[in-house]
């Protein structure tokens, strides 16, 4: 846990990696997470592939952040694709490496699914997996929330009525996809507390580093992107080293007013990028 600066109090801090497309390049990942071990953050959770596609690569990558590097693995774990047998497999092996917390998901539709096949599937929502795991027992389960709402969902109320459904199942964690506006956030932690929603609430915070960053992950979040950040895009959209810098201190600066504004929990989606966590790690908590 990191101090908040600002109140006193601890503050969960998290990141996420996700595994190589090439199964050769998987060493890269480990070389990441010996650059950040050293920073003790709470967890890192290891993402899953579109329908289960690198399930081996993130029991193999939580596994050595379990094991070696000594931090808690939050395995990804999707509902698209699975199946009853493949999920009590994967959950096996998950147990043996020691591996105790999944961070449960719908996933979305790969490529090669056909809309028969992803009609048909074994497990429709989040929530159905999240049934299947705690009657296998042994695990501590996490959920995606969307503070701008799913963008499948008709409107924020529906999305958080699912959400809670998702909790009184037994989820203790829940960490949000990006967002670039804090107020966004704070309207819906508002909203989550009104319906009786307790699981801890981690803010999910993307620095944008590069200008071409943003399309893919704004369009399946559901973020929208304030003046601020696209005035920030165009301005360094032909200096390279300048964006980097600004976008790390717009995550910063996103993070401390978090912090002012009591915050739990951070999680860091630094695209495997282990210089940018510590920047922003050490920015946050005054080294």
């Amino acid at each position: 846990m990191i101090r908040n600066k600002y109140t006193g109090e601890d503050i969960i801090f998290s990141c996420e990696v996700f595994p190589p497309k090439r199964d050769d390049d998987i060493y890269e990942i480990f070389q990441t997470l010996d650059a950040i071990e050293d920073l003790k953050p709470d967890y890192i959770s290891v993402t899953y592939g579109a329908g289960g596609s690198n399930s081996k690569k993130t029991a193999k990558i939580s596994s050595y952040i379990q094991n070696v590097c000594d931090v808690e693995a939050l395995a990804h774990m999707t509902a698209v694709g699975m199946t009853h047998e493949s999920l009590t497999e994967r959950l096996e092996e998950l147990k043996k490496k020691a591996v105790g917390r999944i961070l449960a998901l719908r996933g979305d539709k790969p490529r090669t699914m056909t809309e028969e096949e992803f009609e048909a599937r074994e497990f429709r929502y989040a929530s159905d997996l999240i049934r299947e795991i705690n009657r296998f027992g042994g695990f501590r389960i996490a959920a995606a929330c969307y503070p701008e709402k799913h963008p499948e969902s008709k409107d924020v109320e529906t999305d958080i009525r699912y959400l809670k459904e998702k909790c009184d199942l037994g989820v203790e964690e829940l960490i949000t996809q990006m967002f670039f506006d804090n107020e966004k956030f704070y309207r819906f932690r508002e909203k989550i507390e009104a319906v009786g929603i307790k699981a801890s609430l981690h803010a999910g915070i993307m620095p944008i580093t590069r200008v071409n960053q943003l399309g893919t992950s704004v369009s399946l979040s559901g973020s929208s992107v304030p003046t601020e950040l696209s005035n920030m895009i165009a301005k360094y959209a032909e200096d390279p080293a300048g964006m980097r810098r600004a976008g790390i201190e717009y995550a910063v600066r996103q993070i401390e007013d978090l912090m002012k504004n009591g915050i739990t929990g951070v999680h860091i989606y630094s695209m495997n990028k282990a210089d940018v966590t510590r920047e922003i790690y050490n920015a946050v908590v005054g080294e």
